[in-house]
C-alpha cells in the first residue's frame, strides 16, 4: 500500500495530520462517503445547502492543511466541487462532482456495466456505463451452462487425451 484514503472530515482531520506527520500519505474523501452511505440515507447528493457546502469546503481546507495529498469529492454539486478545487493546491478527484475537479474516477464495475444483481436502488446519476458487460457475461454463462447440460462441452477438442 502506498497511501491511505480516509473518508470524512471532523475527527478524520486530526487522524490525517498524525498519519502524515509520521510519513503515511493520506488522500481525503468528502461528500458522499461510501463507508457511511447508510448513515447518510443512501446514495444522495451531499452539500446541497449553503451551510453544508461551507462545512465541506472548510473540511477540505482543513484536510489539505493536515497534509492530505489529494481529495476525492463524491456526489456533490458542481459549484461546490469547483469552489473546493479552486481553494486547494492539491488535486481534487471527482466522482459525480462535475467537470471542474482536477481528475475524474468511476468505480470500474459501474464503468463496465457490471452492476451487481444484488445492488438495490437506481444507478447513481453520475454513473455512465461505457459497456454492458453484464449482458455479455450473462449470455456467455448461459451458453456454457447449455453446452454442459447438453453434453456438447467438453468435447474431444477440449479434452486431454
Amino acid at each position: 500500500m502506498h497511501a491511505m484514503k480516509l473518508e470524512g472530515g471532523g475527527p478524520v482531520i486530526e487522524i490525517t495530520r498524525r498519519l502524515t506527520e509520521i510519513g503515511i500519505p493520506v488522500m481525503g474523501h468528502l461528500g458522499l462517503t461510501p463507508q457511511s452511505v447508510h448513515a447518510l440515507g443512501g446514495y444522495r447528493v451531499q452539500a446541497k445547502t449553503e451551510e453544508d457546502a461551507n462545512r465541506l469546503l472548510a473540511h477540505a481546507q482543513d484536510l489539505h492543511k493536515a497534509g492530505s495529498f489529494a481529495l476525492v469529492l463524491e456526489c456533490v454539486p458542481s459549484p461546490v466541487a469547483a469552489a473546493v478545487t479552486e481553494s486547494l493546491s492539491v488535486p481534487t478527484i471527482g466522482i459525480g462532482a462535475g467537470p471542474d475537479c482536477d481528475g475524474q474516477v468511476l468505480v470500474v464495475n459501474d464503468l463496465l456495466g457490471l452492476r451487481a444483481a444484488s445492488s438495490t436502488g437506481p444507478r447513481p446519476k453520475f454513473v455512465k456505463a461505457q459497456a454492458d458487460l453484464a449482458a455479455i457475461i450473462t449470455d456467455a454463462v448461459t451458453a456454457y451452462r447449455t453446452e454442459v447440460e447438453s453434453g456438447a462441452f467438453p468435447d474431444a477438442a477440449h479434452s486431454y487425451h
